[in-house]
């Protein structure tokens, strides 16, 4: 299974599996972690596809908790900045 998370371009430490309540689990990879109003959040792709899960996100002294109770305000926030951010990113890279 290592080899088919390389194919989507995540090292094994980049994977997380999504856990939900009626038992299925997913693999994502990490996107990234990024501020929006002194909160951090996280960015995700589900391997396989073009899909981006954006969650609240608290870090741990080794540990780390996703948080799927955020506000419509604080997501359509969260959203903005991760597009602002993947545009700078995509701008930085064509230089």
């Amino acid at each position: 299974m290592a080899d088919e998370k390389e194919m989507y371009g995540y090292e094994e430490e980049d994977i997380i599996t999504l856990e939900y309540d009626d038992g299925s689990e997913e693999e994502c990879g990490i996107i990234g972690v990024f501020d929006v109003d002194d909160k951090d959040y996280i960015a995700l792709n589900p391997l396989g596809t073009s899909e981006v899960y954006i969650y609240g996100y608290k870090e741990y002294d080794e540990d780390f908790e996703l948080i799927d109770d955020i506000t419509d305000e604080e997501f359509a926030k969260a959203t903005k900045e991760f597009e602002k951010l993947v545009e700078e990113d995509l701008v930085e890279a064509e230089q």
